[in-house]
């Protein structure tokens, strides 16, 4: 009885051992590469982007110098852009774009990586990073291809990108501004105007850097920023404010002018 124990023993712990033993890899089977892109560019057709991509993959592993392969490199980043599988997707564009620099493609490559970090733009309030992540990525791809294909579509979210950080820089100096903290308030309207200078938040950076340097007293340094928002954006809504404060000091203030800067404001532009 007991030698029957032991050897069921023994055959449960070699079954259990068998078990944990790692099961020997399964040969790839090497296919045509045309089949292999196939079948892969079907399973992208019928909505399965993510099943497609490893396909793709699979195209340049099995046959590397094929005319198919650096094409299969692409499409596999892009099932990945369409599979919201954002990081992966960057990653194999990264690689396509240096291992390709000077194909026919990259400048497509180039946009669909800062698509891949557009469209991850939630709360640019809260989370700031992706968006700049964005805005620097169409610019770099507008720095090489200014005049390419996706040109005009990078530029306008370049815009847009660089428009939303400005703009949570102007809502962070107004905050400081209306609590009197005009030096930190300076520092974020002087950034619009330094690092998003194109953006459309830029006119009324100029309009509280006047503001918040007459309320310290700083004449000068409140005249150059005036004199800056009459020479590049005489039009603006807020530069009209400026010169409407100029010429007549004493009338009804609109919410954020400081009421200590009336006497040094009406010869802001007579100099």
């Amino acid at each position: 009885m007991a030698k029957i124990f032991l050897t069921s023993l023994a055959l449960a712990a070699t079954l259990a051992i068998a078990g944990c033993a790692s099961p020997e890899p399964l040969e790839q089977e090497e296919r045509p590469a045309g089949t292999l892109y196939d079948e892969a560019l079907s399973l992208a057709a019928e909505g399965e982007p993510g099943k497609a991509a490893p396909k793709f993959e699979e195209v340049e592993r099995q046959h590397p110098y094929s005319d198919l392969a650096v094409r299969s490199q692409i499409m596999a980043a892009w099932s990945f852009y369409q599979d919201n599988d954002y990081p992966r997707a960057v990653a194999s564009l990264d690689r396509f774009i240096e291992l390709n620099p000077a194909d026919s493609m990259v400048e497509y490559a180039y946009y669909l990586r800062a698509l891949c970090y557009y469209e991850q733009i939630v709360d640019v309030e809260r989370d700031a990073e992706m968006t700049l992540l964005a805005m620097n990525a169409f610019d770099e791809m507008l720095l090489r291809f200014p005049q390419g294909a996706y040109s005009r579509d990078a530029r306008l979210k370049a815009d847009l990108a660089r428009s939303h950080l400005a703009g949570k820089e102007m809502a962070v100096g107004r905050f400081y501004s209306e609590r009197g903290h005009y030096a930190a308030a300076l520092r974020r309207f002087e950034k619009v105007v330094r690092d998003y200078q194109t953006s459309n938040q830029t006119p009324e950076a100029l309009y509280r850097m006047v503001e918040a340097y007459l309320a310290l007293g700083l004449t000068d340094e409140a005249d150059r920023a005036g004199s800056v928002a009459v020479y590049n954006y005489p039009d603006s809504f807020w530069t009209k404010e400026l010169l409407a404060l100029a010429e007549d000091p004493e009338r009804s203030l609109p919410r954020g002018i400081f009421q200590r800067a009336i006497e040094s404001v009406s010869d802001l532009f007579d100099r």
